[in-house]
């Protein structure tokens, strides 16, 4: 195994400073990924020195977790797992219902499907995906505690979460990650998340730190989508916002060309100088995406290329909401 990443810490967990996020293998972006490629994908992830990998229960639902846990089983001990809870999903037939559930009684049974699912003992970083308001988050904490106190699962996460809930959570389990969209054109964390994940010793996880694959350069207003790709209902995916948001790709551009890089390795090198704690975890189908995104891990922004990318990308309004408001709802409680 090459292992040229550094390493990072999440809490008191630590991973490679970029992780893996396997849901587009077999969810949202389109068809699935042939299972066996998709299987050689993850194992090249590992053999690149990436031991950190990201699914969830609702991608598929399922279907993504059967995936790694194949695909890593091999391995288990030399990587570290994170999946998701909080979606209504029914434990008995994988059918997603509406909403979300974070009942403690709905968690302890997802628990149990997903171990047998990712043929593990343990789940590394345990996520609940979409805080539930019907739930008080207090009770979730505890109920991921006695997880934890079971050997079942060992760190605690949230994904999208305010930082009131984040430290609600955290003062009844500690937080190990705290998962949310992030990258140069979506940075609403920064206001109050980032500053909250700072004080406590939080690690934070930019889920789609390549803005769904547009800061790559690879997709502009003449792209088109499969039916199959969430993409084609989400309002930052316009042909219009596309168009007017090629300005934070060009941004990226510029400073690759300067480094002798990619607009994507640009992207994720710039969250990985924000904070030492930071740990993006971007999903490709593809071999030479994954080696690029590696690649990323040895660009270096410095503080006055942080500075100028700062005051740049300041004069830059984006165009549309990051999400359709329909999944947006969710976020941010």
């Amino acid at each position: 195994m090459v292992n040229r990443i550094n390493k990072r810490k999440l809490g008191n967990l630590e991973v490679t400073a970029i992780g893996f996020g396997c849901m587009g293998l077999s969810h949202a972006y389109g068809p699935a990924t042939d299972r066996q490629q998709a299987i050689a994908l993850i194992r090249s992830a590992l053999d690149l020195g990436v031991d950190f990998f990201d699914t969830a229960e609702v991608y598929g639902p399922w279907a993504n977790e059967e995936l790694v846990g194949e695909a890593l089983a091999p391995v288990r001990d030399q990587v570290v797992i994170a999946t998701k809870f909080g979606w209504n999903i029914d434990q008995d037939t994988g059918a997603r219902q509406k909403g979300l559930n974070s009942r403690p009684e709905q968690i302890k049974r997802a628990t149990e499907g997903m171990l047998k699912r990712l043929q593990t003992d343990r789940i590394d970083l345990f996520y609940q995906h979409r805080v539930d308001p019907e739930v008080p988050i207090e009770d979730v904490a505890g109920t991921v505690k006695e997880l934890i106190e079971q050997g079942k699962v060992k760190h605690f996460g949230l994904s999208e979460a305010s930082a009131r809930s984040i430290r609600r959570a955290h003062a009844v389990q500690p937080v190990a990650a705290v998962q949310s969209e992030y990258s140069l054109w979506t940075r609403d964390p920064e206001t109050e998340v980032l500053p909250v994940c700072e004080e406590l010793g939080i690690g934070f996880v930019p889920w789609s730190p390549l803005g769904q694959g547009f800061l790559t350069g690879k997709i502009n207003a003449a792209t088109t989508f499969d039916s199959t790709d969430m993409r084609a209902s989400f309002p930052r995916f316009t042909a219009q916002a596309r168009e007017a948001n090629q300005a934070v790709v060009d941004l990226l551009s510029r400073i690759a060309e300067r480094k002798g890089a990619t607009p994507a390795q640009v992207a994720l090198a710039w969250l990985l100088a924000r904070k030492p704690w930071i740990v993006p975890i971007p999903g490709t189908t593809k071999l030479h995406r994954l080696k690029e995104n590696v690649g990323a891990a040895e660009v270096e922004i410095s503080a006055a290329e942080l500075k100028e990318m700062e005051s740049a990308a300041a004069g830059i309004e984006v165009q549309g909401a990051r999400l359709p408001e329909a999944i947006l709802k969710f976020s941010n409680v």
